[in-house]
């Protein structure tokens, strides 16, 4: 008999709309796990925070009955439970809560580090994170400008090219509105000042230049390229400045090369958390494999989940409703995180370079204030000043939080005592 697979999807979550997702996929799981060649026993994680979007409980318990009576495993990481499993860590590893508090918890990596723990307890091979915010399907917009859409496999085939390739870990692609980025018209501001904008809260991935392209061609809509979409083409991950680069989701673990696998870490309400993975991967094989998520960005088109396939995507703009709010802690996450970022990559010229980021963001700032009217820009320049005065202090967390991950997973390898 065929050896059996154990796959966990993790959710990191502080909104209801999750139980709407997995309501609207769980049958396309099934699906997809019952036409592959090994059993896989499918066990979806769900940590919820209540407080990210006020967000009652019982809210995230919204599943239809119908996923509790399939062969997919429900398993809910709740508040109470991450209390009792810090007290647990503490003990049995004689380490500082505080120290444990940087590793295990909520937030961006805290709750991917947290799933990687209870996946481990759960004795899961395979890991895949799933943003809340993303669905299974791939838009495609022809040589005739119209949009067409394809379901896309996004469990089984992170399977099949982690067998098949012996990979560390395997990330799919993204399509839609891939930034909370929103369109911004260089007729109502200067581009140079939108260019330094972007240059002062943005790294190798988020760019000027990529930006103004899908500005310029889609108004800021990715869409996806049709061989991808069908399943064809796959290739290992190349490196950028010598790291391979991933994103949060779509990206699936190989728990059984745990050796391979770092901790995520983000400063304190910061985003980032997929960059210093990167960072810390070492040695690793990243297999990109040709599957979509299409990115509901700003959460306009939720009818995706319920087969209302739109025929056109509208360009989003940063005068609609939430829009503002949204850029804003977006643009707040990604400047808490690049003295870091910064630091890590070449602590040498480590002043140098923050210099810079202050010049592009001091000169850019108030002619990005004038595009808003409830959000106060402004206060980005004093956190970059908090951050960069706790650069160093940053840095150790990050170690430290590695640290406290090798230690659990080490401990686990060699005795395998869950």
């Amino acid at each position: 008999m065929n050896e059996e697979i154990n796959l966990g999807i993790g959710f990191v979550t502080g909104r209801k709309n999750v139980c709407e997702l997995i309501n609207s996929y769980y049958n396309d799981i099934l699906n997809q796990i019952e036409k592959y060649r090994k059993k896989i026993n499918v066990t979806i994680f769900i940590l919820y925070d209540t407080e990210y979007t006020e967000t009652k409980e019982e809210e995230f318990y919204n599943l239809n009955i119908d996923v509790y009576n399939t062969a997919i495993k429900i398993e809910y990481i709740t508040p109470g439970n991450i209390k009792e499993e810090i007290n647990y860590i503490k003990q049995k590893y004689n380490l500082e809560e505080e120290k444990i508090k940087l590793f295990f918890g909520h937030g961006h990596a805290k709750g991917r580090n947290t799933l990687m723990y209870y996946a481990l307890k759960n004795h899961i091979d395979y890991l895949l994170f799933w943003d809340d915010d993303e669905y299974p399907v791939a838009c495609i917009k022809d040589d005739n400008s119209i949009i067409k859409w394809k379901k896309q496999d996004n469990v089984v085939k992170h399977i099949e090219y982690m067998e098949k390739e012996n990979a560390d870990i395997t990330r799919g692609y993204y399509c839609g509105y891939i930034s909370p980025i929103p369109y911004m018209n260089c007729d109502e501001i200067k581009e140079k000042s939108i260019e330094k904008f972007i240059q002062a809260i943005g790294n190798e991935v988020i760019t000027w230049k990529l930006l103004k392209e899908k500005f310029e061609k889609d108004g800021g809509i990715t869409f996806a390229d049709e061989k991808i979409a069908n399943g064809e083409g796959v290739f290992e991950q190349e490196s950028i400045n010598g790291i391979k680069f991933v994103l949060g989701s779509t990206l699936c673990l190989n728990l059984k090369h745990l050796e391979k696998i770092p901790a995520f870490y983000n400063p304190p309400g910061a985003r980032g958390e997929d960059t210093f993975f990167s960072i810390a991967l070492k040695d690793v094989k990243i297999m990109k494999v040709p599957l979509y998520h299409f990115h509901d960005g700003f959460l306009k088109y939720k009818e995706i989940m319920n087969g209302e396939e739109p025929k056109k995507l509208r360009v989003i703009k940063s005068s609609e409703k939430n829009i503002e709010k949204r850029f804003f802690k977006a643009s707040q996450g990604w400047i808490k995180y690049k003295p870091l970022l910064m630091y890590i990559l070449d602590s040498e010229n480590y002043d140098k370079d923050i210099k810079e980021v202050y010049n592009n963001l001091t000169s850019s700032i108030e002619e990005i204030n004038k595009l808003f009217d409830n959000t106060n820009f402004l206060t980005l320049v004093d956190d970059l000043k908090e951050y960069d005065d706790n650069v160093e202090k940053h840095y150790g967390e990050y170690l430290e939080t590695n640290k406290i991950w090798n230690i659990i997973k080490n401990d686990i390898v060699k005795k395998q005592d869950f």
